[in-house]
């Protein structure tokens, strides 16, 4: 089960959205964090931090879980 990130605007960037899905403690941990780890958007490998993500998008990081943009 896919959980949900509630965001309040169009899109949301990926290193943005680590932080609000509390998987990263700072937005300073975003590029350390995408090099270490496989992150998955909508099924395709992702490692740009700019990367815009819009309602209905999901991003599946390895041990961490499932989840699912929502505004």
């Amino acid at each position: 089960m896919a959980k949900p990130v509630m965001i309040d605007s169009e899109y949301i960037t990926l290193g943005q959205f680590l932080k609000l899905a509390d998987v990263i403690q700072s937005g300073g941990m975003a590029k350390w964090f995408l090099s270490e780890y496989e992150i998955f958007v909508n099924n395709e490998p992702e490692n740009r931090r700019g990367k815009k993500l819009r309602n209905g998008d999901m991003v599946y990081i390895p041990d961490f879980g499932t989840y699912i943009v929502k505004n």
